[in-house]
């Protein structure tokens, strides 16, 4: 079984306006739209979309939180989520005019009691299983939240993958997560360096394996992904053609393809393929993309 973890859910309040926010007065809307989600959630849709089971985990409050859990449920993903006893769950107001403004809402505390539920849910993992963990950490937990599950879970025969950035990142390379995804701006920053050309983003790539990473997969917007593989190889994927409608979820998009490309084939190119066509197709999307859009992109790589 696949299981993702959002520690910080949340409903995404999309508001596009034909005309830029003016501060201070009444400004009126000519569209809305609701997504339910964050990273790991993302992450379980899009899996479920090309088929995978799988099992989300993390803290949901209030009646934000039961209509995230809700939306989940209806996507047929099995969701077991820790619903907490205060606060609600963030509502991150997003306004599209013709620069875009976020307001990202903080989230609820979450009590000792939740964190250990949670502990003794992620301990249940058995051999075989998969944990993805992506995004970032609420004030409310431990800020080495990441590298607390994967000990207790080190050396149970479980896969891990890591989307997280700089220090979050860094710190759990020693328990040789499968797979990593930082972005060729985040690579750059671990190192302290810009990256600017494929051999530049290889060399740190395998320094991020020498320090424990399997695969390192390396998103670079515009200019398509890289693969470093744990056997050597050094994979490339370009950029499919598409109107770029929606950057929300994509880098979840690509984690989750290439999880179900190898899981279904065992090949990186083709879950370097596979991960990239799952991330273009939620780009050229309204919400996350549907499984046909990823297949039809998938075909022409």
């Amino acid at each position: 079984m696949i299981y993702t973890v959002t520690f910080n859910p949340a409903i995404d309040y999309i508001v596009r306006m034909d005309k830029p926010l003016d501060p201070g007065m009444t400004n009126r809307s000519v569209s809305e739209d609701c997504f339910f989600g964050g990273k790991g959630i993302n992450v379980s849709t899009i899996l479920k979309n090309l088929g995978i089971e799988n099992t989300a985990l993390g803290f949901a409050a209030g009646f934000t939180g039961e209509a995230i859990v809700q939306s989940v449920k209806s996507r047929g993903i099995i969701a077991d989520f820790i619903m907490l006893d205060e606060g609600i769950s963030r509502i991150n107001v997003k306004i599209k005019s013709d620069e875009e403004t976020e307001i990202n809402g903080q989230g609820p505390a979450i009590s000792r009691e939740a964190y250990d539920e949670l502990l003794h849910k992620l301990d249940r993992l058995e051999k075989g299983d998969i944990l993805i963990l992506a995004g970032s950490i609420p004030g409310s937990l431990p800020s080495d939240v990441y590298e607390i599950i994967l000990e207790r879970l080190y050396g149970k025969g479980i896969t891990f993958v890591v989307d997280a950035t700089k220090d979050l990142l860094l710190k759990v390379l020693r328990f040789n997560p499968f797979l990593i995804k930082p972005n060729n701006h985040e690579l750059g920053e671990m190192f302290g360096v810009v990256l600017k050309t494929d051999d530049e983003i290889e060399e740190y790539a395998r320094k991020l394996q020498e320090m424990g990473a399997r695969n390192v997969l390396v998103s670079m917007a515009g200019d398509g992904a890289m693969l470093i593989t744990e056997d050597g190889q050094r994979l490339r994927a370009g950029v499919p053609k598409g109107k770029v409608k929606n950057s929300v979820g994509a880098g979840d998009s690509m984690v989750a393809g290439f999880v179900a490309g190898y899981m279904k084939s065992g090949d990186y190119l083709t879950a370097l393929n596979m991960g990239t066509a799952a991330g273009s197709a939620t780009a050229f999307s309204d919400d996350l993309a549907t499984a046909d859009l990823i297949n039809d992109i998938f075909e022409t790589l």
